[in-house]
């Protein structure tokens, strides 16, 4: 099974940018429950779950919450249909990105082979967990009004989790790792 490493925005900035979420969901009436906002950092297969959170701990202890810039959205094609905010991927959060994927790497887990054509976003909407397909036409239509938008933003990200491939909050949530304080 795979599971993702994501990075999780702070309470105030999640509210903001749900909003733009809630908006699409409600246009095109894709979800009956919004999936969590978040950046995924990392994608790894079948880990051994008590060597990786220790791994883990051990790789996020120096790290502070940081913040990250939201630059304009980004839309990847059908079959994905998905419409995204775009992260600029620079500074902190690629550091601690490469710092995740060389130290799993070294510890023998499978984990992406290059994260450099990796394109670092936060989803708002796409097939995943969706009540319906949305069309092509629609598709096209979300991606770019949030283009024309120009939607820029700071966003603070306050923790990282370790989630399993599903869409109920409850469970998704295998591990969570906060960030130390400024």
């Amino acid at each position: 099974m795979k599971y993702y490493l994501v990075a999780l925005l702070n309470k105030d900035d999640y509210i903001r940018i749900e909003k733009i979420q809630r908006s699409i969901s409600r246009k095109y009436k894709i979800y009956k429950r919004l999936p969590m906002l978040h950046i995924t950092l990392e994608v790894l297969e079948d880990p051994d779950m008590d060597k990786l959170e220790k791994v883990i701990k051990k790789i996020l202890s120096p790290y502070k919450k940081f913040k990250v810039e939201i630059n304009g959205a980004i839309c990847f094609e059908p079959p994905y249909k998905s419409v995204n905010l775009n992260v600029t991927n620079q500074g902190y959060i690629k550091r601690i990105i490469r710092n995740i994927n060389d130290t799993l790497k070294l510890h023998g887990f499978r984990v992406r082979h290059n994260i450099d054509k990796w394109d670092l976003h936060m989803s708002l909407a796409n097939t995943n967990y969706a009540t319906r397909n949305w069309s092509n036409k629609e598709y096209v239509t979300a991606c770019s009004n949030l283009k024309k938008d120009r939607v820029y933003d700071m966003v603070k990200i306050d923790k990282i989790e370790l989630w399993k491939p599903i869409n109920n909050k409850r469970e998704m949530v295998v591990k969570s790792f906060p960030l130390r304080e400024y």
